[in-house]
């Protein structure tokens, strides 16, 4: 089922744009962010299906807003993929160990993204740990 609030946290804005465009396509309505507190902002206001939350931020970056999000009860089970241009495998096992729920790297694969976007959301909210 498409449809679902995805809220993308990127404050690159060609970054931004692409994701917007390919889940609009599916249909899917987004929220928007380039900062992970305003993005932790519309997370409490809105609470979102999924976040896509990108590691390098100004400001706070993406696995503090992370740890943000997993401490507040109304936004702690909303699964979150990492969009992260970090590709080397310790990295990568860093954010994962942090509490994402999935990795996606930069440059994104269209369907690569979309199809742990519907896993997550098929499986339902994310278990507290």
């Amino acid at each position: 089922m498409a449809g679902e609030l995805i809220l993308i946290v990127e404050d690159d804005v060609n970054s931004r744009k692409l994701a917007r465009d390919v889940l609009h396509a599916k249909g899917y309505q987004t929220l928007e962010a380039e900062t992970a507190e305003h993005g932790l902002v519309l997370a409490v206001e809105r609470i979102p299906a999924l976040v896509l939350m990108d590691i390098q931020l100004p400001g706070m970056n993406g696995i503090e807003a992370l740890k943000a999000l997993r401490s507040r009860p109304a936004t702690a089970s909303i699964p979150v993929i990492a969009v992260t241009a970090s590709v080397m495998t310790k990295q990568q096992g860093e954010i994962i160990d942090a509490g994402f729920d999935a990795v996606e790297r930069k440059p994104i694969s269209v369907a690569g993204l979309l199809s742990k976007i519907r896993a997550l959301l098929d499986r339902g909210p994310a278990q507290p740990a």
